[in-house]
């Protein structure tokens, strides 16, 4: 046992914002990220989408919330919503 935990990677945690909850059990987060311009050396927003694994349907679209990689679930979804760390303003 202790040869297959040495060889488990570890898994990413990644921070968004909810955008989409119109299907059963499953999120949309939207992740923001800076890169920085190779010539002229300015910040440029980036984002990305991942769909989540959300089983009790807790997360409401404005959330602030955390991810996890997982197996793959699906088709496109492979992470799972792991903690919601703020709740949207209403």
């Amino acid at each position: 046992m202790t040869k297959t935990l040495k060889n488990r990677r570890v898994r990413k945690k990644i921070v968004g914002i909810v955008t989409g909850t119109k299907m059963q059990k499953t999120i949309v987060v939207e992740v923001m990220r800076l890169i920085k311009h190779p010539t002229f050396g300015k910040y440029i927003k980036r984002s990305s989408m991942y769909k989540a694994h959300d089983e009790n349907g807790i997360a409401k679209v404005g959330d602030k919330v955390e991810i996890i990689e997982t197996r793959p679930i699906s088709k496109t979804k492979s992470t799972r919503l792991l903690r919601i760390i703020e709740k949207a303003k209403q």
